[in-house]
């Protein structure tokens, strides 16, 4: 606590002031927390103090609060492309990285419990700099460090703000920044080191080394490739679920089980389905393989039911047999980046569109799925209700392929933006239908209805952005994010979605 105080009082967090008449003075706290590492040993112990941002007014100490932060397609797509080229990933921590944000509110807060000045008991903290637990400490710590790299040279990303590019003379350096936690990476490593300490004077930054555990996912090196692995979350959300001597099943949803509204008794405890649910999707995070299942089982969190739970049992059975599986990252010499110019690669990309029509038995909506590979990594997937009926098979289908482009034109803008050129992706569906409407307007007239989705998909064909190609259902990858599969089809489709088991290291059970 006394070395949390210092770091405050060093950093010019607040000072004191007499207490000013109707003004919002917010309360404080002390939090505390264990930090574990990869094999969950205790590493340290950390106070923080925390203020009651509960208290605060909109409109008199806080205004806007929103800070972005990487988004999950993001960070697969630079670790491909790290992994690929061979290049080092660094880890950096930022130490009470809040507290470097600069307030633009006057915010009062009350003096630490334990610490109150006996000299000006009576006197209020005015805040200079933002604290854990203020509504716009997350932003005023992001601004404060989009523009310490601007000056660096870095520039903000369009397609995602909290990545940030320098592309100088054949140097490329790539950050990601996910609140205090970041990643960097880049084509020459004493650029990578150089930015390191260039941004260790400027804020209290912890060098971890090699990139091993990152945002509860842990990073595991074998062979020149990378895995990513919540195989310690995953098992601590099954013990917390109380299934941690539960038998393993080999697939996350049986193909005879469908979940309706009110199928059985509603479950005695819809919190805990709640928090179980909210925890499996963190977990698809580096496991494609129970997108599905954890969307389908998120449909109920309103009113879940004993039969609702039964099925979020049985996605924890799989996961407890699976634990050790990671999603991969293959250094693969067919898919490397190969010069194009001075700053410029190239790598194709590949996708997958499916959809399962009329699946939902209550209101006969559709789920449509894709699965976005850069070479042969696994980027980008998904598993997602259709927000509208569609009245054939060709319709579903074409609407998959239409959220599928989606993707992708953000992927090449982001692709681009990281240097990378890339020729017009291929996506791959199983139905002709819709493989032919995606360029061939004769069937307009049957199409009225989806006409935005008509256009937007024929437009990128028509501008040879992109190529639709017809692949046989049993090829289909993208078919494991629509429906529950037997075993056998299953495990064949997980193969494919680079889902592997991942070394086994020193001192684990």
């Amino acid at each position: 606590m006394a070395e949390e105080l210092e770091a405050l009082h060093k950093n010019g967090t607040w000072s004191l002031v007499p207490p000013v008449k109707n003004a919002n003075v917010v309360d404080c706290k002390w939090v505390y927390r264990l930090k574990t590492d990869p094999a969950g040993k205790i590493s340290r112990y950390k106070a923080r103090l925390v203020a009651k941002g509960f208290h605060q007014q909109a409109g008199v100490d806080y205004h806007e609060t929103f800070s972005p932060v990487v988004k999950p397609a993001t960070i697969r797509t630079v670790l491909s492309l790290a992994v690929t080229n061979n290049w080092s990933l660094r880890q950096l921590d930022v130490q009470n990285a809040f507290l470097h944000g600069d307030l633009q509110e006057t915010v009062y807060m009350k003096q630490p419990p334990g610490f109150v000045d006996s000299n000006k008991p009576d006197y209020v903290c005015r805040l200079h700099k933002s604290l854990y637990g203020l509504k716009q400490a997350p932003r005023a710590w992001f601004t404060r460090l989009s523009m310490a790299l601007q000056q660096l040279g870095f520039s903000g990303s369009k397609t995602d703000p909290s990545l940030f590019i320098l592309n100088r003379r054949g140097t490329l350096v790539y950050i990601l920044v996910y609140v205090d936690d970041i990643i960097i990476t880049g084509n020459q490593p004493q650029a990578v080191t150089n930015i390191i300490n260039r941004l260790s004077s400027l804020f209290a930054v912890k060098d971890l080394g090699r990139l091993h555990y990152f945002l509860g996912i842990e990073v595991v090196n074998h062979n020149d490739n990378l895995i990513l692995s919540q195989r310690k979350y995953i098992l601590d959300v099954i013990h917390r679920a109380g299934l941690s001597q539960c038998k393993p099943v080999a697939t996350p949803m049986a193909t005879s089980h469908v979940l309706l509204p009110d199928d059985s008794p509603l479950f005695n405890d819809p919190s805990r389905y709640r928090q179980v649910v909210g925890a499996l999707q963190y977990a698809t995070l580096s496991r494609p393989d129970i997108a599905f299942a954890v969307n389908k089982v998120c449909q109920f969190m309103h009113a879940p039911t004993e039969n609702h739970w039964a099925a979020v049992k049985r996605i924890l059975r799989y996961l407890h047999g699976t634990a050790q599986l990671g999603l991969l990252f293959s250094r693969d010499s067919s898919t490397r980046l190969h010069a194009f110019s001075h700053s410029y690669w190239h790598q194709d990309i590949q996708a997958y569109s499916d959809s399962d029509w009329a699946g939902c038995p209550v209101d006969r909506r559709s789920t449509g799925g894709f699965a976005v590979y850069l070479g042969s990594n696994l980027i980008s997937w998904t598993a997602r209700k259709q927000r509208t009926v569609s009245r054939s098979s060709t319709e579903s289908e074409y609407k998959a392929i239409a959220d599928t482009v989606a993707e992708l034109i953000w992927l090449k803008s982001l692709l681009q933006e990281l240097g990378i050129v890339n020729r017009s992706p291929t996506l791959w569906c199983d139905n002709l239908g819709a493989t032919y409407l995606s360029a061939n307007p004769v069937f307009h007239a049957r199409t009225k209805h989806v006409e935005v989705d008509f256009h937007f998909v024929r437009e990128q064909v028509a501008q040879g952005k992109l190529n639709v190609k017809f692949i046989a259902t049993n090829d289909q990858i993208a078919d494991v994010f629509t429906k529950p599969l037997s075993s056998q089809r299953f495990m064949l489709l997980r193969s494919k979605l680079q889902v592997v088991p991942r070394p086994q290291l020193a001192g684990e059970y």
